[in-house]
């Protein structure tokens, strides 16, 4: 049986239903992270390091501030090798692998690590990453999409960037059991914390099934969808961040800026564009965003310390 659930309906269900279909465990990753039951944990995690030059900078200044805490990488775009210079002198960073399978931009494209030829099931007749997850659900062979995430960690690995943990782009290696299995796979032999949070586990009854104990899952996400545009980007981030819970969270973010560079990547795809991105910017280097936290009782936590759970 396949998940046929989009990342947008994914990610209403986190936010908006209570958490009732939990993995059961006899401690919590709070704990286990030695950290007292009622501390509101949170992971600021800025995604898609490396798309361009623009969300490079927009990144690395967003690290810098200290309130993003996180970010992964998209090894097969353009910017690879801006990220690897810039972690030579950032050791410290919280830097992961955004594993990707899909180049969904309407005029920027990029293929796979491996190449065309090596792994034809990934890609569209022009030669690039299927734009859209269904498409990789519907046309993936499973062994070229190991080899090909494969091939995205150990490129990283081999200009410098040691990841920290592992994601999924566009949500496309939890679609459905086999994906979600290689994903685990990939991720337990690497040593590495995925990105699993508690409510994809209830939603999918597979994914329970495929579960370990040592296996980490996270207990809460927020991401800013379009609905949020309505209310103000703004208020729904002081929305979700006054109304933590106890355990950790991971807050995604799109940080950019609204420049030329990133107006031309997004052209005709407002959601997540340049504008879209400088907001983000804007809010989690902002002065009375680290008051809102200290004010509401938030730990930053890093996917770094997380893994440090994994023997």
């Amino acid at each position: 049986m396949k998940l046929r659930i989009s990342i947008p309906i994914l990610l209403f269900v986190l936010l908006v239903l209570p958490l009732t279909a939990q993995v059961e465990s006899e401690e919590t990753l709070a704990a286990r992270l030695g950290y007292p039951p009622d501390a509101k944990l949170l992971i600021v995690h800025a995604d898609d390091l490396g798309l361009a030059h623009s969300v490079n900078q927009a990144i690395f200044t967003a690290l810098d501030r200290g309130l993003v805490t996180s970010s992964s990488l998209m090894v097969p775009c353009g910017w690879l090798l801006e990220v690897a210079e810039w972690a030579k002198s950032h050791p410290e960073a919280d830097l992961g692998i955004h594993l990707t399978l899909t180049s969904e931009w309407k005029n920027y494209k990029w293929g796979p690590v491996l190449g065309r030829s090596a792994v034809p099931s990934l890609v569209d007749p022009n030669g690039f990453l299927w734009a859209g997850v269904t498409e990789v659900v519907q046309n993936h062979q499973l062994e070229e999409v190991e080899r090909e995430i494969r091939a995205q960690i150990e490129l990283a690995k081999s200009v410098g960037i040691e990841p920290t943990h592992l994601d999924s782009h566009m949500g496309t290696l939890f679609r459905g059991p086999e994906l979600l299995g290689l994903f685990l796979k990939i991720g337990r032999e690497y040593k590495l914390p995925l990105l699993l949070p508690r409510m994809l586990i209830g939603m999918a009854p597979f994914a329970k099934e495929l579960l370990r104990p040592e296996d980490i899952v996270i207990d809460n996400l927020f991401m800013l969808m379009p609905s949020h545009r309505a209310q103000g980007f703004a208020d729904a981030y002081r929305q979700a961040i006054e109304n933590l819970q106890p355990g950790v969270t991971e807050i995604i973010i799109h940080p950019g800026l609204d420049n030329e560079e990133l107006r031309g990547i997004s052209v005709d795809h407002p959601d997540y564009g340049a504008e879209w991105r400088q907001l983000d910017l804007d809010f989690f280097t902002s002065d009375a965003t680290s008051r809102l936290l200290e004010e509401n009782g938030v730990k930053l936590l890093t996917w770094r310390e997380i893994g440090k759970l994994i023997e």
